[in-house]
C-alpha cells in the first residue's frame, strides 16, 4: 500500500481509497467489495470499515443492505471538502478542474481583497508582510515558495474578517497548490513578488480598487504562467520523435 507519512493505517486507507475513487478507478454506480480492500491494502476489516465510513461522509460512496457498497454519482460528492480538492489536484489535474478553480479564485479573491483593504488590522498586515518576506527568502526552493504563497493568500482572506469567506481558503489553497506545484516545480515562472507587494501596499493604504486590481493582475499572471508551461510541454511532445507513433 502507498504510505503516507504521519498517518495511521486508517488515514492511509482513507487516502488510498479516496484517491482511487477521485481518479475514476471505480466509476460512479459501481459496486465495490470491502473484502477486496482488506487484501489489497493489507489492513483489517475494522480499518476498511472506518475508512469507508469517512468516505461516505464525504459523499463518495454509500453502503446499504442487499445493495452492498456503491460509488455515488459525482453530483453527490462534497467537492468543497479539503481532502477531495487535494486528491483532485495531487496527481494529474484535468483541464476542467483547473478552469473551475481559476474561475472560483476570480470570484472570491477580488472580493476578499476589497474587504481586506477596508477592514485590515495591524496584525493582518503583519501576517501579510511575514508571508511576503518568506516568499522573497524562498529563492529557488519551490516547496518554500508554495507554502509562503499559500500563507499570503490565507492572510488576505482572513483580513476580510468574514468567517464564511475565510472558509473559502480550502478552494483557494487547492487552486494555488496545484498551480504552484506545476509552475514552481518546473522552475519556470514570472516573479510574482512585485505584484504581491502591490497588493500588500494597496491593502495597507486602505485602497479597495487598487487591491482588486492587484489581485486581478496576480490571477492573470498565474494563468499566463500555467498556459506558457503547458504550451512548452505540448511543443516538446510535438518535436520529440519518440513521442510519435511509429508505423
Amino acid at each position: 500500500m502507498v504510505t503516507h507519512p504521519g498517518r495511521g493505517l486508517h488515514g492511509q486507507a482513507v487516502e488510498e481509497l479516496g484517491r482511487r475513487i477521485i481518479r475514476g478507478d471505480y466509476p460512479p454506480g459501481s459496486v465495490v467489495d470491502p473484502a477486496n480492500f482488506e487484501t489489497e491494502l493489507g489492513v483489517s476489516k475494522t480499518v476498511v470499515r472506518e475508512a469507508l465510513r469517512v468516505l461516505a461522509s464525504k459523499g463518495l460512496l454509500e453502503s446499504r443492505q442487499k445493495r452492498g457498497t456503491t460509488i455515488r454519482p459525482r453530483a453527490d460528492w462534497n467537492l468543497l471538502d479539503s481532502d477531495l480538492l487535494r486528491w483532485q489536484g495531487s496527481s494529474a489535474p484535468t483541464e476542467s478542474f483547473l478552469e473551475d478553480l481559476a474561475e472560483v479564485r476570480a470570484i472570491v479573491e477580488p472580493a476578499g481583497a476589497r474587504l481586506a483593504a477596508a477592514r485590515r488590522t495591524a496584525s493582518d498586515l503583519d501576517a501579510l508582510r511575514q508571508a511576503l518576506d518568506a516568499m522573497a527568502a524562498a529563492g529557488t526552493d519551490a516547496d518554500a515558495m508554495v507554502e509562503a504563497d499559500l500563507a499570503f493568500h490565507r492572510a488576505l482572506l482572513d483580513a476580510a474578517h468574514n468567517e464564511l469567506l475565510s472558509r473559502m481558503e480550502v478552494v483557494i489553497e487547492a487552486g494555488l497548490r496545484v498551480r504552484d506545484r506545476i509552475v514552481h516545480g518546473a522552475r519556470h515562472f514570472s516573479d510574482s513578488i512585485p505584484v504581491h507587494q502591490e497588493l500588500l501596499d494597496a491593502v495597507e493604504a486602505g485602497d479597495p480598487d487598487a487591491a482588486v486590481a492587484a489581485v486581478e493582475s496576480l490571477l492573470a499572471q498565474a494563468s499566463d504562467d500555467l498556459a506558457a508551461l503547458r504550451a512548452g510541454e505540448d511543443d516538446a511532445v510535438a518535436t520529440d520523435p519518440q513521442s510519435k507513433e511509429t508505423p
